[in-house]
């Protein structure tokens, strides 16, 4: 009797053994996988949300220009990386250069600052301030530059800071628009793939969550991001038109701006006062009144462009932006939102369903126990 209780006893514990090791090598496995795949995790994450974004715009030209669904991916990846080289060329290129010439002309002493027009000191409450600094420059720039700096060398540590994230946020995106090609390239699996951990983890409800998932995502991109590239471009072309200095650097804390739902006359507004300081009232008048169609323009395009049901309040996308670029930086503040929102979105379509099928589960009970 014994043996057989000492028999039942270890082939027991070798079960638990041989589980405690099976699970423990796993979760090694797991850990491991993650931190390899750690450094890409946010470009695959941007990848995916980008192609949920374009896989409709891949569908329509496949069909409009009888393509097959990897040409036209690749059409559409090619066209995406373009719009993100060009400028990020064309404004590095004007940094360097404008930066080399700056410095050139200021120990050569032929950098010249023009004085400020008499209407800078009848600006609101910064005017007289603003007014006697400028002229200060215009008339002993070295004395400035002297008494100053501390302030500008701590400035210039700063901007190179920043000018590094700005080479290392392209190349993040430069890999996630390749990663977004090759996820619509292989859609079919890639969508099976998504539905079956849908209903791997929501059961009957899977593909529900899993619609809901990419029609919310195709929505805030669309309708937030979206918005918020058309008025950081906008925004840009009114610059570049009237020779706003650092055109490249407003337009992206217009972006930015956008995004976490604040509204862009925060940058558009100093840049207007500084137009009607150094243009024509007419040109300066033209540039406000573009400045303000911009800034509003989010009014009508967010329910064109974030309609189709999804609803989501601009709490969540503030918040999301905000701790996303926190988080991670610019590619956070897109990456950030869109999680946030539709984290939003499951979690609010998860209490729905719990609230109906409740009562139906307790009349259930109800009936078995009269029964």
């Amino acid at each position: 009797m014994n043996s057989k209780n000492d028999l039942t006893s270890g082939t027991f514990t070798h079960a638990v053994i041989d589980a405690a090791i099976k699970v423990a090598l796993i979760f090694v496995m797991v850990i491991w996988c993650f931190q390899i795949i750690r450094p890409f995790l946010m470009p695959i994450l941007w990848g995916g949300i980008i192609a949920i974004a374009l896989y409709p715009i891949v569908m329509v030209l496949a069909n409009k220009l009888k393509l097959s669904v990897g040409k036209s991916s690749l059409v559409v990846t090619l066209f995406a990386l373009s719009i993100l080289i060009v400028p990020s060329v064309l404004f590095s290129e004007a940094l360097v250069s404008g930066t080399t010439d700056f410095v050139a002309e200021i120990k050569e002493g032929t950098f010249v600052i023009p004085p400020p027009k008499d209407s800078v000191a009848e600006l609101p409450v910064i005017g007289k301030k603003l007014h006697e600094f400028w002229l200060h420059l215009s008339v002993d720039l070295q004395d400035v530059i002297h008494e100053n700096k501390e302030y500008i060398t701590h400035f210039s540590a700063s901007a190179a800071s920043a000018i590094g994230s700005f080479g290392l946020t392209v190349l993040q995106f430069f890999i996630s628009i390749i990663i977004a090609g090759v996820f619509m390239k292989h859609a079919d699996g890639s969508g099976q793939m998504f539905y079956k951990i849908a209903t791997k983890l929501a059961g009957s409800h899977g593909n529900e969550f899993a619609s809901l998932a990419v029609a919310t995502v195709r929505s805030v991109v669309q309708g937030v991001i979206g918005v918020a590239f058309i008025q950081c471009i906008l925004a840009g072309i009114g610059m570049g038109l009237v020779g706003v200095p650092g055109t490249g650097i407003w337009m992206l804390l217009v972006l930015i701006l956008a995004i976490v739902q604040l509204p862009a006359l925060i940058v558009l507004g100093p840049i207007i006062a500084y137009v009607y300081s150094v243009e024509s009232s007419t040109v300066a008048t033209i540039f406000m009144i573009w400045s303000l169609l911009v800034a509003t323009s989010d009014t009508f395009l967010k329910p064109i462009l974030m309609g189709r049901g999804v609803d989501i309040p601009m709490l969540v996308i503030l918040l999301g932006a905000i701790g996303g670029m926190l988080l991670s930086g610019i590619v956070g503040l897109f990456v950030g939102a869109v999680v946030l929102a539709l984290s939003y979105k499951l979690f609010s379509a998860w209490l729905v369903i719990e609230t109906t099928e409740a009562p139906v589960e307790d009349a259930k009970e109800t009936v078995d126990t009269q029964a």
